[in-house]
């Protein structure tokens, strides 16, 4: 009967345990994006790997980083990029990264091919006091998956933005879609963190956001149309 009875006491107490673990885990992520909890990452947008990008057509992916850049900027999110052995043949980060984010706090890496490695970049993102990571990185299954699936490890909620990054393939966009989402990243599209970070309208930088979308979508004739009517009234 002792048996028994310690039997069911640690059964209660682990389903217990469970309960709370679980409600910890839709507490974390069920919470959306907000310009208070955000931080953004663009790791390794670098001249010499942006021209092996071979998934998506080149002016689309510029376009969606300048939408997801400008999103940013906007927003005054904190903002860190990242580039990997810039002096090698990765080359220097995009300018056009550069010129919107102008306040980003930049990391060279020396050698660590996963950004998540490299203490200055942990450091980076720790000090901003935000747990929810969006990121984008060029190429997906190495320098964007790597380091989502080892922050989502360490307790952050990463936002993986496949529509800014890009790969050799589509194969290999593929896979590294499949590899994060088993690993509990959250795979996203740069139109669609801006909505969720919206959130409303009538928030203090709708407009503003709906400006960048409209100017990087084919939402854009839906504002104009808007601020058409906007004026006639």
């Amino acid at each position: 009967m002792k048996i028994f009875k310690s039997i069911v006491k640690n059964t209660l107490f682990t389903v217990a345990l469970l309960g709370l673990a679980s409600q910890s885990y839709a507490n974390k992520y069920s919470e959306v994006l907000t310009p208070d909890n955000a931080v953004l990452a663009m790791i390794d947008h670098q001249t010499g790997l942006m021209v092996g990008v071979r998934d998506m057509n080149p002016a689309q992916l510029k376009n969606n980083i300048l939408g997801l850049t400008k999103m940013a900027k906007v927003l005054d999110l904190p903002s860190i990029v990242t580039a990997s052995y810039p002096q090698g043949p990765n080359g220097p980060v995009m300018g056009e990264i550069s010129q919107v984010l102008t306040d980003a706090k930049v990391i060279n890496r020396q050698g660590e091919i996963n950004a998540w490695k490299s203490p200055e970049f942990r450091k980076a993102i720790k000090d901003t006091g935000r747990n929810k990571i969006i990121m984008a990185g060029i190429v997906t299954d190495v320098c964007l998956m790597f380091p989502a699936i080892s922050a989502v490890a360490q307790g952050y909620d990463v936002y993986a933005v496949v529509d800014a990054s890009g790969t050799w393939d589509k194969v290999s966009r593929e896979a590294a879609i499949h590899r994060m989402t088993q690993a509990g990243v959250k795979v996203v599209t740069w139109a669609s963190v801006l909505a969720e970070i919206m959130d409303d309208w009538r928030s203090p930088k709708g407009q503003e956001l709906g400006a960048v979308l409209a100017e990087h979508t084919s939402y854009g004739y839906v504002y104009q149309s808007f601020i058409a009517n906007k004026k006639s009234n």
